[in-house]
């Protein structure tokens, strides 16, 4: 699919919902997530497979995308997928910001990222590699591990990505059980890593 042009400010949206930020350094806070439909990267393991098709997802503005965030409390907005960074979010994230709202991007970094963003996870994946120019941008790398192979991955990346930069390693669902007793191996021996735990799940929450 083709991203959407800023000027046009529609975006295909799957959901949108106000719960608590379950993963990484912004574990535990408020935050209004804005599901965007739209990927090709293919994980396997994916666990919101319906969000691939755009054209599945009802088109909205930007207004009316802000109109419904701000019923909420909180001004903390995760643009989330899918894979967001297909789209142009410039016209998203001015208007959020223009109503008060910190907006942040979870992405695998395949595609360049668009838009004023003020935290940035990146997520690179297996299936479609992240563009070199997007590692500096990160403010936190989020690493799913599937097999004891993720740790090797994951250095590669945390080679490229800046001193600044927070380092996550984090359990894919189904596998949680046997790889968790590995990633704390690791993690005791490796400490510029820290563990993300997909808490929204545990608490069965959004």
């Amino acid at each position: 699919m083709t991203s959407v042009e800023s000027k046009v400010a529609i975006y295909p949206v799957m959901e949108q919902f106000y719960t608590l930020q379950g993963e990484g350094f912004y574990s535990g806070s408020a935050a209004y997530f804005i599901r965007l439909g739209g990927c090709d990267v293919g994980c396997v393991w994916c666990d919101v497979k319906d969000s691939w098709d755009a054209d599945k997802h009802p088109k909205l503005s930007t207004e009316q995308i802000v109109a419904a965030a701000l019923q909420y409390p909180c001004r903390l907005a995760v643009i989330t997928g899918g894979e967001p960074a297909m789209h142009d979010l410039t016209s998203l994230c001015d208007a959020l910001h223009a109503t008060g709202f910190e907006t942040h991007i979870e992405t695998s970094g395949a595609y360049p990222i668009k838009g004023s963003l003020d935290w940035i996870t990146l997520s690179p994946k297996k299936f479609k590699a992240p563009l070199e120019e997007n590692m500096t941008l990160a403010d936190e790398l989020k690493i799913v591990v599937y097999n004891k192979s993720d740790f090797e991955w994951a250095e590669l990346h945390a080679a490229k990505v800046s001193p600044a930069c927070r380092l996550y390693l984090q359990p894919e669902w189904s596998k949680k059980e046997k790889i968790l007793p590995e990633m704390i191996a690791y993690i005791q021996q490796h400490p510029k890593w820290q563990l993300s735990l997909q808490a929204h799940k545990y608490i069965n929450i959004p």
